[in-house]
Protein backbone atom coordinates (compact mmCIF):
# COMPACT_ATOMS: atom_id res chain seq x y z
CA UNK A 1 0.00 0.00 0.00
CA UNK A 2 3.09 2.35 0.79
CA UNK A 3 5.64 0.42 -1.72
CA UNK A 4 7.33 -0.56 1.51
CA UNK A 5 7.37 -3.87 3.58
CA UNK A 6 6.52 -4.89 7.41
CA UNK A 7 10.10 -3.45 8.75
CA UNK A 8 8.91 -4.40 12.74
CA UNK A 9 6.46 -6.26 15.10
CA UNK A 10 4.53 -2.69 14.95
CA UNK A 11 4.17 -2.91 11.36
CA UNK A 12 3.22 -6.90 11.44
CA UNK A 13 0.53 -5.42 14.11
CA UNK A 14 -0.69 -3.13 12.33
CA UNK A 15 -1.14 -5.25 9.25
CA UNK A 16 -2.36 -7.93 10.78
CA UNK A 17 -5.10 -5.67 12.97
CA UNK A 18 -6.13 -4.87 9.11
CA UNK A 19 -7.11 -8.32 7.61
CA UNK A 20 -8.47 -9.43 10.75
CA UNK A 21 -10.69 -6.64 10.90
CA UNK A 22 -11.36 -5.16 7.62
CA UNK A 23 -10.20 -7.41 4.99
CA UNK A 24 -12.44 -9.98 5.83
CA UNK A 25 -15.20 -12.84 3.20
CA UNK A 26 -18.10 -10.15 4.42
CA UNK A 27 -17.25 -6.94 2.25
CA UNK A 28 -17.67 -8.87 -0.45
CA UNK A 29 -21.21 -10.14 0.04
CA UNK A 30 -24.70 -8.33 0.52
CA UNK A 31 -24.24 -8.69 4.02
CA UNK A 32 -22.11 -5.35 4.24
CA UNK A 33 -19.52 -5.34 6.80
CA UNK A 34 -19.87 -2.60 9.43
CA UNK A 35 -16.33 -0.96 9.17
CA UNK A 36 -17.07 2.01 11.78
CA UNK A 37 -20.16 3.43 13.32
CA UNK A 38 -22.35 4.60 10.41
CA UNK A 39 -20.76 3.25 7.83
CA UNK A 40 -20.67 -0.07 6.08
CA UNK A 41 -19.09 -1.66 3.20
CA UNK A 42 -20.52 -1.25 0.02
CA UNK A 43 -22.58 -3.48 -1.53
CA UNK A 44 -20.47 -5.80 -4.37
CA UNK A 45 -23.33 -6.54 -6.56
CA UNK A 46 -23.89 -2.33 -7.37
CA UNK A 47 -20.48 -2.12 -7.74
CA UNK A 48 -17.49 -2.00 -10.38
CA UNK A 49 -13.99 -0.45 -10.25
CA UNK A 50 -15.08 3.23 -11.41
CA UNK A 51 -17.95 3.27 -8.90
CA UNK A 52 -15.85 1.87 -6.44
CA UNK A 53 -12.94 4.49 -7.33
CA UNK A 54 -15.73 7.34 -7.18
CA UNK A 55 -17.03 6.61 -4.08
CA UNK A 56 -13.72 6.97 -2.52
CA UNK A 57 -13.47 10.02 -4.06
CA UNK A 58 -16.76 11.42 -3.11
CA UNK A 59 -18.45 9.54 -0.40
CA UNK A 60 -16.48 8.01 2.29
CA UNK A 61 -16.74 9.58 5.94
CA UNK A 62 -14.59 12.07 7.47
CA UNK A 63 -11.39 10.22 9.16
CA UNK A 64 -12.62 10.40 12.96
CA UNK A 65 -11.26 8.19 15.90
CA UNK A 66 -13.76 6.06 16.04
CA UNK A 67 -12.76 5.05 12.72
CA UNK A 68 -9.25 3.71 13.89
CA UNK A 69 -10.91 2.38 17.12
CA UNK A 70 -9.80 5.09 19.25
CA UNK A 71 -11.37 7.71 21.84
CA UNK A 72 -12.41 10.85 20.56
CA UNK A 73 -9.65 11.88 22.94
CA UNK A 74 -6.80 10.53 20.33
CA UNK A 75 -8.40 13.39 17.98
CA UNK A 76 -8.28 16.30 20.57
CA UNK A 77 -4.31 15.38 21.82
CA UNK A 78 -3.72 15.22 17.96
CA UNK A 79 -4.85 18.65 17.02
CA UNK A 80 -3.66 20.22 20.48
CA UNK A 81 -0.45 18.85 19.33
CA UNK A 82 -0.25 20.32 15.96
CA UNK A 83 -0.97 23.53 17.04
CA UNK A 84 1.56 24.07 19.53
CA UNK A 85 3.67 22.63 17.03
CA UNK A 86 2.84 25.40 14.14
CA UNK A 87 2.65 28.63 17.20
CA UNK A 88 6.52 27.33 18.53
CA UNK A 89 7.36 27.08 14.98
CA UNK A 90 6.25 30.54 13.96
CA UNK A 91 7.44 32.19 16.94
CA UNK A 92 11.21 30.10 16.52
CA UNK A 93 11.39 31.54 13.26
CA UNK A 94 9.89 35.09 13.47
CA UNK A 95 9.30 35.63 17.00
CA UNK A 96 12.65 36.97 17.87
CA UNK A 97 13.92 39.17 14.82
CA UNK A 98 10.78 40.74 14.51
CA UNK A 99 10.37 42.15 18.24
CA UNK A 100 12.83 45.03 17.33
CA UNK A 101 14.26 47.27 19.69
CA UNK A 102 12.16 46.66 22.27
CA UNK A 103 13.15 43.01 22.91
CA UNK A 104 15.86 44.17 24.98
CA UNK A 105 14.27 45.55 27.47
CA UNK A 106 11.14 42.83 27.44
CA UNK A 107 14.02 40.75 28.29
CA UNK A 108 15.35 42.12 30.54
CA UNK A 109 12.45 42.81 32.70
CA UNK A 110 12.25 38.84 32.61
CA UNK A 111 15.52 38.35 33.94
CA UNK A 112 15.10 40.58 36.47
CA UNK A 113 11.83 38.79 37.70
CA UNK A 114 13.88 35.35 37.41
CA UNK A 115 16.48 36.29 39.57
CA UNK A 116 14.34 38.22 42.20
CA UNK A 117 12.20 34.73 42.57
CA UNK A 118 15.28 32.37 42.33
CA UNK A 119 15.61 30.39 45.70
CA UNK A 120 19.22 30.59 46.88
CA UNK A 121 21.82 27.23 46.57
CA UNK A 122 21.54 24.69 49.48
CA UNK A 123 24.42 24.49 51.98
CA UNK A 124 25.14 20.72 51.99
CA UNK A 125 27.50 20.72 54.45
CA UNK A 126 25.46 22.46 56.79
CA UNK A 127 22.65 19.67 55.62
CA UNK A 128 24.66 16.50 55.78
CA UNK A 129 25.99 18.15 59.38
CA UNK A 130 22.78 18.23 60.72
CA UNK A 131 21.91 15.11 59.15
CA UNK A 132 22.46 11.87 61.87
CA UNK A 133 21.65 8.86 60.10
CA UNK A 134 21.80 8.65 56.02
CA UNK A 135 19.25 6.41 55.26
CA UNK A 136 18.24 5.90 51.71
CA UNK A 137 15.75 8.09 52.00
CA UNK A 138 18.16 10.95 52.95
CA UNK A 139 20.72 10.29 50.52
CA UNK A 140 18.11 10.82 47.74
CA UNK A 141 17.18 14.24 49.22
CA UNK A 142 21.00 15.18 49.39
CA UNK A 143 21.35 13.42 45.64
CA UNK A 144 18.47 15.70 44.85
CA UNK A 145 20.05 18.84 46.67
CA UNK A 146 22.94 18.90 45.02
CA UNK A 147 21.23 18.31 41.21
CA UNK A 148 18.95 21.59 41.97
CA UNK A 149 21.93 23.18 43.09
CA UNK A 150 23.60 22.62 39.36
CA UNK A 151 20.13 23.89 38.07
CA UNK A 152 19.77 26.54 39.93
CA UNK A 153 23.49 27.70 39.69
CA UNK A 154 23.48 27.52 35.61
CA UNK A 155 19.89 29.80 35.49
CA UNK A 156 21.90 32.52 37.98
CA UNK A 157 25.04 32.39 36.13
CA UNK A 158 23.19 32.28 32.26
CA UNK A 159 20.84 34.99 33.19
CA UNK A 160 23.79 37.49 34.77
CA UNK A 161 25.56 37.00 31.76
CA UNK A 162 23.16 37.74 29.33
CA UNK A 163 22.05 40.23 31.76
CA UNK A 164 25.62 42.28 32.20
CA UNK A 165 25.90 41.57 27.65
CA UNK A 166 22.75 43.03 26.98
CA UNK A 167 24.08 46.04 29.28
CA UNK A 168 27.25 46.27 27.04
CA UNK A 169 29.42 45.02 29.49
CA UNK A 170 30.12 41.87 27.62
CA UNK A 171 30.35 40.69 24.25
CA UNK A 172 27.18 38.88 23.47
CA UNK A 173 27.82 35.01 22.41
CA UNK A 174 25.90 32.54 20.66
CA UNK A 175 24.72 30.62 24.45
CA UNK A 176 23.61 34.19 25.53
CA UNK A 177 21.72 34.61 21.79
CA UNK A 178 20.05 31.25 22.32
CA UNK A 179 18.77 32.24 25.24
CA UNK A 180 17.69 35.41 24.62
CA UNK A 181 15.34 34.23 22.32
CA UNK A 182 14.23 31.60 24.46
CA UNK A 183 13.10 33.64 26.83
CA UNK A 184 11.42 35.99 24.46
CA UNK A 185 9.49 32.90 22.59
CA UNK A 186 8.59 31.38 26.48
CA UNK A 187 10.95 28.26 25.92
CA UNK A 188 13.23 26.44 28.13
CA UNK A 189 16.60 27.55 27.39
CA UNK A 190 18.55 24.13 25.96
CA UNK A 191 21.22 24.94 28.69
CA UNK A 192 18.83 24.53 31.36
CA UNK A 193 16.80 21.52 29.46
CA UNK A 194 20.26 19.78 30.27
CA UNK A 195 20.02 20.04 33.91
CA UNK A 196 17.09 18.84 34.68
CA UNK A 197 14.12 16.59 33.46
CA UNK A 198 12.58 16.40 29.93
CA UNK A 199 9.24 18.64 30.03
CA UNK A 200 6.91 20.01 27.66
CA UNK A 201 5.91 22.75 29.56
CA UNK A 202 6.52 26.74 28.39
CA UNK A 203 9.24 28.28 30.49
CA UNK A 204 7.20 29.88 32.61
CA UNK A 205 5.20 27.60 33.80
CA UNK A 206 8.37 25.60 34.25
CA UNK A 207 9.87 28.14 36.53
CA UNK A 208 6.45 28.44 38.80
CA UNK A 209 6.84 24.30 38.86
CA UNK A 210 10.68 24.76 39.79
CA UNK A 211 9.86 27.33 42.55
CA UNK A 212 7.63 23.95 43.99
CA UNK A 213 10.35 21.40 43.62
CA UNK A 214 12.68 23.71 45.97
CA UNK A 215 9.89 24.21 48.48
CA UNK A 216 9.83 20.29 48.95
CA UNK A 217 13.34 20.06 49.26
CA UNK A 218 14.11 22.85 51.67
CA UNK A 219 10.96 20.87 53.36
CA UNK A 220 12.52 17.93 53.58
CA UNK A 221 15.80 19.16 54.28
CA UNK A 222 14.91 21.86 56.85
CA UNK A 223 13.05 18.80 59.08
CA UNK A 224 16.06 16.54 58.33
CA UNK A 225 12.24 14.31 57.66
CA UNK A 226 11.02 12.86 54.30
CA UNK A 227 7.33 14.29 53.54
CA UNK A 228 4.62 12.07 54.31
CA UNK A 229 3.57 12.26 50.75
CA UNK A 230 6.41 12.99 48.28
CA UNK A 231 5.74 14.21 45.11
CA UNK A 232 7.75 12.10 43.02
CA UNK A 233 7.51 13.80 40.03
CA UNK A 234 9.06 16.65 41.13
CA UNK A 235 12.65 14.47 41.70
CA UNK A 236 15.12 14.88 39.30
CA UNK A 237 15.38 11.04 39.85
CA UNK A 238 12.25 9.35 40.91
CA UNK A 239 13.50 5.76 40.21
CA UNK A 240 16.19 6.88 43.55
CA UNK A 241 13.23 7.14 45.47
CA UNK A 242 11.16 3.54 44.72
CA UNK A 243 14.73 2.25 45.32
CA UNK A 244 15.12 3.74 48.56
CA UNK A 245 11.59 1.96 49.55
CA UNK A 246 12.91 -1.34 48.51
CA UNK A 247 16.58 -0.27 50.39
CA UNK A 248 14.50 0.36 53.89
CA UNK A 249 12.45 -2.61 53.28
CA UNK A 250 14.98 -4.92 52.76
CA UNK A 251 17.40 -3.78 55.90
CA UNK A 252 14.19 -3.95 58.36
CA UNK A 253 13.17 -7.62 57.14
CA UNK A 254 17.02 -8.36 56.50
CA UNK A 255 16.00 -9.76 53.01
CA UNK A 256 18.19 -9.46 50.07
CA UNK A 257 17.70 -6.30 47.39
CA UNK A 258 17.54 -8.65 44.14
CA UNK A 259 14.35 -10.73 45.96
CA UNK A 260 12.23 -7.98 46.81
CA UNK A 261 9.91 -5.86 44.12
CA UNK A 262 7.63 -3.04 44.55
CA UNK A 263 3.79 -3.21 45.39
CA UNK A 264 1.51 -0.20 45.00
CA UNK A 265 -1.91 0.55 46.20
CA UNK A 266 -4.25 3.73 45.13
CA UNK A 267 -5.60 5.38 47.86
CA UNK A 268 -8.96 6.61 47.31
CA UNK A 269 -7.81 10.77 48.20
CA UNK A 270 -5.92 13.23 46.09
CA UNK A 271 -6.05 15.59 49.37
CA UNK A 272 -1.73 14.82 51.18
CA UNK A 273 -3.35 16.60 54.10
CA UNK A 274 -5.36 13.22 55.16
CA UNK A 275 -1.72 11.27 55.39
CA UNK A 276 -0.42 13.93 57.95
CA UNK A 277 2.54 11.01 58.72
CA UNK A 278 5.00 9.03 57.09
CA UNK A 279 3.61 5.52 56.25
CA UNK A 280 4.17 3.20 58.79
CA UNK A 281 5.78 0.57 55.33
CA UNK A 282 6.90 1.69 52.11
CA UNK A 283 6.06 5.76 51.67
CA UNK A 284 3.33 7.31 50.21
CA UNK A 285 3.84 9.58 46.64
CA UNK A 286 1.73 11.15 44.06
CA UNK A 287 2.42 13.41 40.69
CA UNK A 288 1.08 10.56 38.54
CA UNK A 289 -0.71 11.15 35.34
CA UNK A 290 -2.67 8.72 33.38
CA UNK A 291 -2.41 8.23 29.65
CA UNK A 292 -5.25 6.62 27.35
CA UNK A 293 -7.34 5.63 30.39
CA UNK A 294 -9.25 7.25 33.50
CA UNK A 295 -9.66 6.47 36.52
CA UNK A 296 -12.45 5.36 39.02
CA UNK A 297 -12.45 6.27 42.54
CA UNK A 298 -13.17 3.04 44.48
CA UNK A 299 -15.50 2.74 47.75
CA UNK A 300 -14.69 2.33 51.11
CA UNK A 301 -10.88 0.44 51.02
CA UNK A 302 -11.28 -0.48 47.57
CA UNK A 303 -8.33 1.21 45.40
CA UNK A 304 -10.33 1.87 42.25
CA UNK A 305 -10.27 1.12 38.63
CA UNK A 306 -9.16 1.60 35.53
CA UNK A 307 -12.07 2.48 33.07
CA UNK A 308 -12.69 4.56 29.66
CA UNK A 309 -11.03 8.16 29.43
CA UNK A 310 -13.69 10.88 30.34
CA UNK A 311 -14.06 13.09 27.14
CA UNK A 312 -11.46 16.01 27.19
CA UNK A 313 -9.43 14.95 30.00
CA UNK A 314 -6.55 13.74 28.18
CA UNK A 315 -4.22 12.84 31.37
CA UNK A 316 -6.03 12.40 34.87
CA UNK A 317 -4.27 13.10 37.61
CA UNK A 318 -3.60 9.32 39.48
CA UNK A 319 -4.87 9.72 43.52
CA UNK A 320 -1.89 9.23 45.77
CA UNK A 321 -0.56 5.68 45.80
CA UNK A 322 0.80 3.97 48.81
CA UNK A 323 3.94 2.21 47.63
CA UNK A 324 5.43 -0.94 49.44
CA UNK A 325 8.18 -3.17 48.76
CA UNK A 326 7.23 -6.98 49.03
CA UNK A 327 9.14 -10.15 48.58
CA UNK A 328 9.39 -11.27 44.84
CA UNK A 329 7.25 -15.24 44.50
CA UNK A 330 9.40 -17.29 42.38
CA UNK A 331 7.41 -19.41 40.07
Amino acid sequence: MYGGHITDNWDRRTNETYLEMIIRPEIMTQMQLTLQPGFKSPDPAKFERDQYAAYIEDKLPVEQPAMFGLHPNAEIGYLTTLGETIFSTILSVSGASASGGGADSGVKGIIAAFLKELPGDFNMFDIQLRIEEKTPYMIVAIQECEKMNALLGEIRFSLTELDQGLDGALNITDKMEVLQVSLEINVLPPAWVENTNPTKKTLQEWFVELLLRVAQLVEWTDNIETPPVLWISALFNPMSYLTAIMQVTARAENLPLDDICLKTEVKNSFVVEEFPTFAAKGAYVTGFFLEGAGWEMGRGDEQGYLVDMQLKELHPVVPIIHVTAIKRELK
